[in-house]
Formats: C-alpha cells, sequence, structure tokens
C-alpha cells in the first residue's frame, strides 16, 4: 500500500508525510515526516542515453545502498532548514526531517504544545519515521535496496534522538547532534534539586505551568522580523517559547539523569556547538555570535559520555542552532559536516 505524501508548504521538491500515532487524553496523535527530493537532472544526451541502453545489459548485481538522514527540531521548533536539506541531497544522501507530536507541522488544536512526560513516547514517532522512510526509499529504488538512516537532532530533539540510539543499538550509521540539551544549565546538582522539587507536581498535575521568565532573546538572533535572517512561524517557533509545563520539565531531567550516568552508543557521534555561551536575562549583543540558550562547556562534557567515539567541533560566532548561525559561519559548518560525513558517514563517497 502506498503512502499519502503530499506537497509540503516549502515549495519545490518537499513533501510531507502524516503519520497517525494513535491518541491520548487532548485527542488524536500525529507526527509529520518531510521529505526532500531535488528537481531530476535535464535528460541525457544522446551518448549518455545510448550508454543507459547498454547498461540494461549488465549482469544485475546487488542493489546499492541508500544513505539517508533523518532531522529532529528542538524545543518550540519546527524543520525549516531548506540548506541543511539541500547540503544533504548534494551528497545523494536521501534527506527527511520529523516534526514530533504536538510540534511545527504536528500541532493540533486543543494540544499543549510539546508536551509529553516521558521522553520514550517520542519512540512510536521516530519508530513510525524510519519505517516510512525506509518504504519510500525502496519504492524509488526498488524493494531489495538497503537503507541506511543516521540520525542528526538540535537541542531538545539531540537529547530525545541520543537516548533512543542508546536504547535501539545497530539501528542507525551515526548520530549527528547540533547543539544537543544533555544537562540543565549549572550542574548536576542543579538538576538533581530540580527534579526533587518538581517531582510532587509532575506527579500530581503534570501539566501545571511553571511561572519561568519567557525571554525571546533567541528569537530575536533568529528572526527575520527582528535581528535575524530567518522567515519563522509565528506558531511553531513563537518569540517567548511555549508554556513550561511540570511534567515534560521532569521528563526532560531525567533524560539528563540518564546521559549522567554514561550512554553507550556505538556508532560515530558528532557533536557541534557554538565557541561560547552568553546566559543572560537582559539582551546583549554578543548574543549574536554565541549560544544565548545552553552552556555549551557542559554540553560538550556531557557528550563525551554518550559513546566511545565522540566528535566535537566548536565554532566561533555561532548561535544556539549552529546551522542558523551568520552566513560566513555557516560556511564553515557545513564544510566541517561535509567532512566529516567524508570520513565516517559516506567513506566511499556515496
Amino acid at each position: 500500500m502506498g503512502q499519502n505524501w503530499q506537497p509540503d508548504t516549502l515549495g519545490d521538491g518537499y513533501r510531507y508525510l502524516t503519520l497517525d500515532l494513535g491518541a491520548d487524553e487532548e485527542g488524536p496523535l500525529q507526527a509529520t515526516l518531510v521529505s526532500y527530493t531535488p528537481a531530476p537532472p535535464p535528460p541525457p544526451s544522446f551518448l549518455g542515453r545510448v550508454r543507459e541502453a547498454v547498461s540494461r545489459f549488465r549482469v544485475p548485481v546487488e542493489p546499492e545502498a541508500v544513505h539517508a538522514v533523518v532531522y529532529i527540531h528542538g524545543w518550540a521548533d519546527y524543520f525549516f532548514q531548506t540548506e541543511l536539506a539541500a547540503f544533504w541531497a548534494e551528497r545523494g544522501v536521501a534527506f527527511y526531517a520529523l516534526d514530533l507530536r504536538k510540534y511545527g507541522r504536528s500541532l493540533r488544536p486543543g494540544q499543549s504544545e510539546g508536551f509529553v512526560t516521558d521522553l520514550t513516547d517520542y519512540d512510536a514517532d521516530i519508530e513510525a519515521a524510519l519505517a516510512a522512510v525506509t518504504l519510500d526509499v525502496r519504492a524509488a529504488r526498488g524493494a531489495d535496496t538497503p537503507v541506511r538512516i543516521s540520525l542528526m537532532a538540535h537541542s531538545t530533539g539531540g537529547l530525545v534522538a541520543s537516548l533512543w540510539a542508546n536504547r535501539n543499538p545497530g539501528r542507525l550509521e551515526a548520530l549527528m547532534l547540533n547543539s544537543p540539551w544533555l544537562e540543565l544549565r549549572g550542574s548536576s546538582l542543579a538538576r538533581n534539586a530540580a527534579a526533587g522539587l518538581l517531582e510532587p507536581l509532575a506527579r500530581t498535575r503534570p501539566k501545571a505551568r511553571l511561572k519561568i521568565p519567557e525571554l525571546d532573546y533567541y528569537w530575536r538572533s533568529l528572526s527575520a522580523d527582528a535581528d535575524g535572517e530567518w522567515d519563522l512561524h509565528p506558531q511553531w517557533k513563537p518569540p517567548g517559547s511555549w508554556p513550561i509545563r511540570a511534567g515534560w520539565v521532569s521528563a526532560v531531567l531525567a533524560g539528563h539523569a540518564q546521559v549522567a550516568r554514561g550512554l553507550d552508543i556505538n556508532v560515530p557521534i558528532l557533536l557541534m556547538a557554538s565557541a561560547r555561551s552568553t546566559i543572560g536575562t537582559t539582551w546583549n549583543p554578543s548574543m549574536m555570535t554565541s549560544d544565548s540558550v545552553l552552556d555549551v562547556n557542559l554540553m560538550v562534557q556531557r557528550g563525551l559520555l554518550l559513546g566511545p567515539a565522540v566528535t566535537v567541533l566548536r565554532f566561533d560566532g555561532a548561535l544556539h542552532d549552529v546551522l542558523l548561525s551568520a552566513k560566513p559561519v555557516r560556511q564553515q559548518v557545513y564544510a566541517a559536516l561535509d567532512q566529516w560525513a567524508a570520513a565516517y558517514l559516506l567513506p566511499q563517497g556515496a
């Protein structure tokens, strides 16, 4: 049975597929998988057509494996990074992005934005996405085509992807993390104290909103409506984030605790981050050239606990999402990502 892909609002070459995940107390649950396929090349020349005709008489060989990358966004976020999609497509990699349940394209009226009480809830989203990717690739390349999938994830998505990879050994080719949220700002002591204070509220009133200041500094560094260069969906990536709820924070802190104990992800891991952080409750121009959300030094420390093969790359002038930094910085990021992928992910230039 075919999959019901639809044209996506990102434009030519983009499609989306709705993934049904059942329901919870707020109604039906769905995730959304976005695919990018660039326009086909022009028809071959006469000589090219002759070569194609000759190739049909060759002895059949085992189909060549297809590499696919699935991108997972961060908190109060969604997929819109078309440069990233083009980057992978240019290298012959099948690119997909996943808007998790209650995020972005998957957010439905009446739902609590981004809310879960256990990060393992996203296992269903990821499993549905990987199954759909495999079906989509094989529909285009042949039913016997081997599909090698890697995850790429940002911020909270990086935490989710890391924990999933640890629970599912042998499923991925590589894990690429863009400023993953692996620890609470401060230290494990701060996390333990926060978890203890939150536990009764998270257990009895998981959707209770915490009184946390809603700062728009990171949004300001990104949005074309402020000091940035990106057109952001006002509901899917709002200026002041989304309501922070007790059950969600408790789930994230539990994930941080697992990372602090050490994971065993036995695939190549790439961790990309800014060279420095600027954390504060007032606007500082340096927030345009640094991570204004997370402590990058603590992030790197925790990143080294993910597995035995972790590459850390830090970029001067990068934002929290290093792929949304100013263009000169983005060029450095993509050049480094290209070099890493050639070494660890696509060693034969596939």
